[in-house]
């Protein structure tokens, strides 16, 4: 009869994918990514959100695939004025997707087309969703539960770019402007941008909010759109310098993300 192994709790596979295990795999969630980019030196990102739907090679009457190339392109730029912010601050910003196709690989694309290591936080979905090729290996990481992905997308964001998409896109764009505008999220003047005017503003009528009294007329300064990569970046530059010198002070104030 073969003896049976005892295992430690935190060794047990059984236990450690049970209901009662999971405030330990939440904490997982929180503790390994804060490790490995500590370990890096990762201090400081510019997520991108998007769909991942997005083909680049797609040819149909929505011709979306000019999204996926505007944002590997602004991606590369952004990821080319590191050089710049490095020399003003003395510290870095990495890419940040959300680690699948689409508009995400065309991100991570971008940074690594300039030279630039990037990150992907991927998740478990029964679609979609697979670590693109252009994210580097050591910043893949998986998550099982949304709730803590979306932290780590906007605890270290100095700024937010955000291309046409659906469900998921709409979800991280309003949870962001609602968490700034109840200043929940530390940094308030953290830059968010829309790329496309004429795609949001059709997709959400911001202006009915305003005039049925949802939102504040001051509210739809909470984000820019951009329609260029010049564009974005003159917008980008300074706010990403200032977010980068202060964010120690950013750490005192009375509400943390």
């Amino acid at each position: 009869m073969k003896e049976k192994k005892f295992l430690n709790s935190f060794d047990d596979p059984e236990f450690m994918h049970s209901r009662e295990a999971r405030i330990i795999r939440i904490m997982s969630e929180y503790l390994e990514p804060e490790k490995r980019f500590n370990d890096l030196e990762i201090k400081h990102t510019v997520v991108f959100f998007g769909s991942a739907r997005i083909d680049p090679e797609g040819a149909d009457e929505r011709n979306a695939a000019k999204y996926y190339h505007a944002a590997a392109d602004f991606a590369f730029s952004l990821a080319n004025l590191n050089k710049e912010i490095e020399h003003e601050t003395g510290e870095r910003f990495y890419i940040c997707t959300g680690g699948g196709p689409g508009i995400m690989e065309a991100a991570n694309m971008g940074a690594s087309r300039a030279g630039a290591r990037s990150i992907g936080l991927n998740i478990d979905l029964p679609m979609e969703q697979a670590p693109n090729k252009y994210i580097s290996p050591e910043l893949i990481i998986k998550f099982h539960y949304f709730f803590m992905r979306k932290l780590w997308f906007l605890y270290q964001a100095k700024a937010i770019i955000i291309f046409p998409g659906g469900f998921g896109t709409m979800d991280e764009l309003f949870e962001t402007l609602t968490l700034v505008q109840t200043r929940k999220m530390e940094k308030i003047d953290i830059p968010i941008l829309l790329y496309d005017k004429e795609f949001w503003s059709t997709v959400i009528n911001f202006g009915k909010l305003v005039e049925c009294g949802f939102i504040s007329p001051e509210d739809m300064e909470l984000f820019h759109f951009f329609s260029d990569v010049d564009e974005g970046i003159e917008i980008l530059r300074p706010r990403l310098i200032e977010l980068i010198k202060n964010v120690h002070k950013y750490l005192e104030m009375k509400f943390p993300i």
